[in-house]
C-alpha cells in the first residue's frame, strides 16, 4: 500500500483577497488580487510589511494589518522587489504609515525615480504575458522613506530573519530565510503558480514550484543560480509572491528538480531575454531598452494599421 502524498499547500485556500493564513505564529500571509504580501513579527509586538501588492490594495493590507496587529503600524516595510505588482499600494500605505522602506542596493534606482526596469517580454507565451506591456515598469519614486538593506544581511525589525539577494528577475531581488525553522519568503525567485496564465496569475488554479514571471524575468543565468542557492537551503516552508505557500517534502522535491533541471522545467521556450540577458547591476538613467522599443513599436504599426483600414472602409 503505497503512502499517500502529502498536500501541497499548508492549510486550505485563502478564499477572500484581503484574507490573513497564518503560516508561522509570526508569520502571516495576506492574499492579494494576482500577489501576496506578508505580515512578520508576532501579535501585540513589532511587526514588518513585506511587500505592498497591486495598485488599490491599501484598503485590504491596513485590514488585513488590524486584523493581527490591530492598530499597532509597522516599524518598516521590505521589499523583496519593486515591480508595480510589489509595490502597486506603497504610496498610499505610506501615507498613514510614513516608515522606512528597505529595498536592496541593485534595487534602489528603481524606487527612487532614476530608473525603469527592463520592459516586460510579451511573448513568452501565455495571457497574462500578452498582457505584461500594461504593467508599468516604473521608475517609482518612494523617497524620502528608501534605505538599503544592511551589507550584514540582517533584517531590520526582524530578528532572526536575514536577507538573500536572489537576482534574476531583478538585479537586487532578495528572499528572507529564517534558519531556526527553516522558513523561506522567496519573493519571485520562484513562485507556485502558473502566473504566466489567467488561470495561474487570477486563481492559484495549480499548486507547484514554478520558474519565476517569465514576462518579466530579464537574466534567466541569474534566475537558475538563485533558484539553485535556495533550495540548497532545503527550506521547510517557502512563502511565494505568487501563488500558495508549500512545505515540507513536497516543496523541497519540487524546489530541487527546478534547480536541477531549470534549463528544462524554468527556461521559456521563446522571449528576447533568453539571449538578450540584462546584466545584474545597478540601472542607470537613459540605458538604452530595445524590448520597450520593439514591443511598443508593434503596438504603434497595429494601431496605424488598424486607423487604416478604417479610414479605407469609410
Amino acid at each position: 500500500m503505497t503512502a499517500a502524498t502529502p498536500p501541497a499547500t499548508l492549510y486550505p485556500s485563502v478564499s477572500s483577497f484581503g484574507g490573513t493564513q497564518p503560516l508561522r505564529p509570526d508569520l502571516v500571509r495576506v492574499r492579494l488580487p494576482m500577489v501576496n504580501a506578508f505580515l512578520l513579527g508576532a501579535p501585540g509586538q513589532p511587526w514588518v510589511l513585506v511587500d505592498a501588492g497591486m495598485p488599490g490594495t491599501a484598503g485590504l493590507i491596513r485590514r488585513a494589518a488590524r486584523a493581527v496587529h490591530g492598530e499597532r503600524p509597522p516599524e518598516l516595510i521590505v521589499l523583496t522587489h519593486g515591480h508595480l505588482d510589489h509595490v502597486g499600494a506603497l504610496r498610499a500605505l505610506l501615507e498613514e504609515w510614513p516608515v522606512p522602506v528597505y529595498v536592496h542596493e541593485l534595487e534602489r534606482p528603481h524606487v527612487t525615480g532614476k530608473a525603469p526596469y527592463p520592459f516586460p517580454d510579451p511573448t513568452v507565451g501565455g495571457v497574462m504575458s500578452a498582457l505584461s506591456p500594461a504593467f508599468l515598469p516604473g521608475p517609482f519614486d518612494f523617497r524620502p522613506q528608501v534605505r538599503v538593506l544592511p551589507p550584514d544581511g540582517s533584517v531590520p525589525g526582524a530578528p532572526g530573519w536575514r536577507w538573500l539577494h536572489t537576482p534574476g528577475h531583478t538585479s537586487g531581488h532578495v528572499s528572507l530565510w529564517r534558519e531556526a525553522d527553516r522558513t523561506l519568503v522567496a519573493g519571485d525567485a520562484f513562485v507556485t503558480t502558473r502566473q504566466e496564465t489567467a488561470s495561474g496569475a487570477l486563481l492559484n488554479a495549480v499548486t507547484q514550484v514554478r520558474r519565476p514571471p517569465a514576462y518579466y524575468t530579464p537574466n534567466w543565468e541569474a534566475a537558475a543560480a538563485s533558484v539553485r542557492a535556495l533550495a540548497a537551503l532545503t527550506p521547510s516552508l517557502a512563502a511565494t509572491g505568487h501563488g500558495h505557500p508549500m512545505e515540507g517534502e513536497v516543496l523541497r522535491a519540487e524546489l530541487s528538480a527546478l534547480a536541477a533541471e531549470f534549463r528544462a522545467q524554468g527556461l521559456p521556450e521563446r522571449g528576447w531575454y533568453l539571449s538578450h540577458p540584462v546584466p545584474v547591476h545597478a540601472a542607470r538613467p537613459g540605458e538604452p531598452d530595445p524590448v520597450r522599443t520593439l514591443v511598443l513599436g508593434a503596438l504603434g504599426a497595429l494601431g496605424a494599421a488598424w486607423l487604416l483600414r478604417r479610414s479605407t472602409r469609410g
